[in-house]
């Protein structure tokens, strides 16, 4: 059973599967610090110097001024800021990855054909097919014009 784990662990696809999470991981970090210390500061400033990432709604019955006030009381809250930051880096991510795709399929889209150049044409008294270059009919014997 060893040996059957090892040959699957180490064939192609669950490698680069293991490198694309890994690496998917990492690149999330990276989108989570650009949203928080990056996109949401000059938003917040621009709405009025709002720290998004300390807002809440308070569900219980006291009053908390932060929410690590309300954390640390254990109170239920709805921290609908979290939320708006977890959107916004979200829509990044969604949206490099819709570019990495799009990228990825103009790379790999095979060329477009020219289109053919009919060798074929039909005669116009036994509707037969035959060669382009044909003066005469084979099959009905008819004199074709010259193409």
């Amino acid at each position: 059973m060893l040996k059957e784990f090892k040959a699957f662990a180490m064939r192609g696809n669950a490698l680069d599967m293991a490198i694309g999470i890994i690496m998917g991981v990492a690149f999330g970090k990276i989108v989570t610090s650009l949203v928080n210390d990056v996109v949401m500061p000059p938003i917040g400033l621009l709405l009025g110097a709002v720290d998004f990432s300390s807002r809440f709604i308070n569900l219980s019955d006291r009053s908390y001024a932060t929410l690590a006030e309300a954390k640390a009381a254990g109170a239920a809250t709805i921290k609908y800021g979290l939320f708006l930051n977890t959107v916004v880096d979200f829509t990044i991510v969604a949206f490099v990855v819709f570019l990495l795709v799009r990228q990825i399929n103009r790379m790999t889209r095979e060329p477009e054909a020219a289109p053919a150049v009919p060798t074929t044409k039909e005669c116009a008294y036994c509707l037969s097919s035959i060669a382009i270059k044909a003066t005469r009919c084979p099959n009905c014997t008819s004199e074709l014009k010259a193409a």
